[in-house]
């Protein structure tokens, strides 16, 4: 009986794996390369379009290995993630990166959450949507899914609303910056790219589109915001512990929820900025991370029905729009007035 389980599990996970090589090669297209979307968008994607397709016809006894995938697999994406990371990233770009991401992060995580009450939505579609604008786009949501434990389909609209947003300013920042719209030199530019752009794709997207030295600051911003994900999992990790508490449940006894994959991810940290590694190496395990998180988002993907999209309504994309217009103009006046004098 325990072999048949796994068989049938191992079942689940290769269908999965064989979606996210199916979103690698088409995310290998031209198009898709210059667009910046990486395989774990269009994983998603192709999870989606399954969920609403075949996903009727899948055995019963699958269904373990696709939930393995969006939790297991995931959480062990997030601790490789460190590996893209490293603590000299921080001290290459000094205190304006660090000041100017902190404030980011904070006002668009507390600022949402407080608009999604304002709009009565749903209060973790609000969370996700707040961090993954905050933070680092869909690996910031893959990565407070793992801690609140909330159902996919809140993920899958949380993912797509800082998806459409982010890539949207991966074309707007170099055009506006060409033109001389926004009054930033070099530095400054890179500064507000790496500190408001949702994805790490787009921030490098758009950094290059701009030239070496915007690129250069704006990829190392980007990346102290991604080390920002640590504290702010254990933050939700506390508040899980209090609502829990709050609301009588017993899952878990209002115990503060570790959230154990993310002292995973600062030791990986920790272990890459010894430089112990070849770079060859440390690419490889990128490639793999990259696939192991395009499986995942293909999971959560499969478990997104279009009716659910439709239940979470047009507030979570009124709010990743608010967001949004906040980055924009906050984000500039920080990086035009705050980071001269940081700097």
């Amino acid at each position: 009986m325990l072999s048949e389980k796994r068989s049938s599990m191992l079942h689940g996970v290769l269908l999965i794996g064989l979606f996210a090589c199916a979103a690698f090669y088409i995310g290998s297209a031209q198009i898709f390369k210059e667009l910046s979307l990486s395989p774990m968008i269009i994983g998603i994607v192709l999870g989606m379009l399954y969920a609403n397709s075949l996903r009727n016809h899948l055995p019963e006894t699958w269904v373990p290995g696709i939930q393995f995938c969006s939790k297991k697999l995931l959480r062990l994406g997030i601790i490789l993630y460190g590996f893209r990371l490293t603590f000299q990233d921080i001290l290459n770009v000094g205190t304006a990166g660090i000041v100017i991401d902190a404030i980011v992060v904070t006002v668009t995580i507390l600022g949402g959450v407080w608009l999604g009450k304002l709009l009565k939505m749903d209060r973790d579609i609000a969370l996700l949507t707040s961090v993954g604008s905050g933070i680092c786009g869909a690996a910031a949501v893959l990565g407070a899914e793992s801690t609140i434990q909330t159902k996919p389909y809140k993920t899958a609209v949380a993912v797509a609303t800082v998806v459409i947003f982010g890539t949207l300013s991966m074309f707007l920042y170099p055009i506006a910056y060409r033109l001389g719209f926004l009054e930033l030199d070099a530095s400054q530019m890179g500064i507000y790219a790496g500190a408001t752009l949702h994805e790490v794709a787009h921030a490098v997207g758009a950094g290059n589109a701009m030239g070496e030295e915007v690129a250069a600051v704006a990829i190392i911003v980007k990346m102290i915001r991604v080390m920002l994900l640590i504290p702010v999992l254990f933050v939700l990790g506390y508040w899980v512990a209090q609502r829990a508490r709050k609301s009588g449940s017993q899952a878990g006894g209002g115990k503060v929820a570790v959230p154990w994959f993310a002292l995973g991810f600062l030791a990986v940290i920790m272990f890459n900025s010894l430089n112990l590694l070849p770079a060859q190496a440390i690419s490889i395990i990128e490639y793999i991370d990259t696939f192991l998180l395009t499986m995942a988002m293909v999971a959560l993907g499969a478990e997104t029905s279009i009716d659910k999209f439709k239940k979470a309504g047009a507030k979570p994309f009124v709010l990743a729009f608010l967001l949004y217009i906040w980055l924009l103009a906050g984000g500039w006046a920080l990086a035009k007035y705050l980071a001269p004098v940081l700097m």
